[in-house]
């Protein structure tokens, strides 16, 4: 054995894993990015739920945004004011009181009051309907299809599949969003948490075409416009539709809705 060979390999060895460890080092300080100390202060103070409500990619992203001046101090549907008051007292600025929003689904059409134009079976999946004969087994192509794209994409657990139509919890909505983009009816709205009454319908079809497959839907019949005190609500293409802004909760329009369609 030629234990010169052997020291020579080593120390050569030795030589590049300390030329290259030092290459590294100069690079490291050369191309190192400065993270602001407030970005890792915001992103401390944010849930960690990764779920995009924000627009953001990430919670990171969010809180990168924010501290560029890119984004709201309240930007986080999930944190809410407390987050948004306590990333404000990081960034030196106020965070404006945001009004909270929760998810709701524009369909009544349960299975007693949805007509079924066929038995359906196969892949239970919303957004498959749409190479299914007449978009699916439900009669209303507005409505509904019960099958939990949005149950599947909420982070939450606040939308569930109940009685064939999906219903949120609102108590456990964060306004994250995720639902809306999962649905490809686009059934599912973000409205004030305040709201006291809504349209639970989303058909535009002729009065007597929604009869035919649905019996709780919107008719346009225009009586809650015609007896909306504060001039709240429109029917607008066959379909009622709310102007919060406007609404004072009286429920007249609830009341004298036949259809029985405007929630509360």
């Amino acid at each position: 054995m030629n234990i010169a060979a052997i020291l020579i390999a080593a120390a050569i060895v030795g030589g590049v894993g300390i030329l290259i460890g030092f290459f590294l080092g100069i690079s490291g300080e050369k191309f190192k990015v400065e993270v602001d100390p407030r970005e890792e202060a915001v992103l401390g103070e944010l849930p960690g739920n990764n779920c995009g409500g924000c627009g953001y990619a990430g919670c990171s992203g969010l809180a990168a945004a924010i501290v560029k001046g890119e984004a709201p101090v309240n930007a986080c549907p999930v944190g809410g004011a407390p987050v948004g008051s306590k990333i404000g007292a990081i960034m030196g600025v106020s965070a404006e009181e945001g009004s909270r929003k929760v998810a709701f689904v524009k369909c009544a059409g349960t299975c007693e009051k949805a007509k079924q134009d066929y038995t359906y079976t196969g892949i239970e999946d919303c957004a498959a309907m749409a190479f299914v004969p007449g978009g699916g087994a439900k009669g209303c192509n507005s409505g509904c299809l019960g099958f939990g794209n949005c149950v599947k994409a909420c982070p939450f657990d606040a939308i569930h599949i109940v009685d064939g139509i999906a219903m949120v919890d609102k108590e456990a909505c964060k306004a994250c969003g995720k639902c809306v983009a999962a649905c490809p009816k686009n059934l599912i709205e973000l409205v004030p948490y305040e709201a006291k009454h809504l349209v639970q319908c989303n058909s535009k079809e002729m009065g007597k075409n929604v009869m035919k497959v649905c019996s709780s839907g919107c008719i346009g019949c225009k009586i809650c416009e015609k007896n909306c005190p504060s001039d709240a609500i429109h029917v607008t293409d066959n379909l009622a539709y709310i102007d919060q802004e406007k609404c004072t909760g009286c429920g007249v329009c609830a009341e004298k809705c036949p259809k029985k369609i405007i929630s509360m």
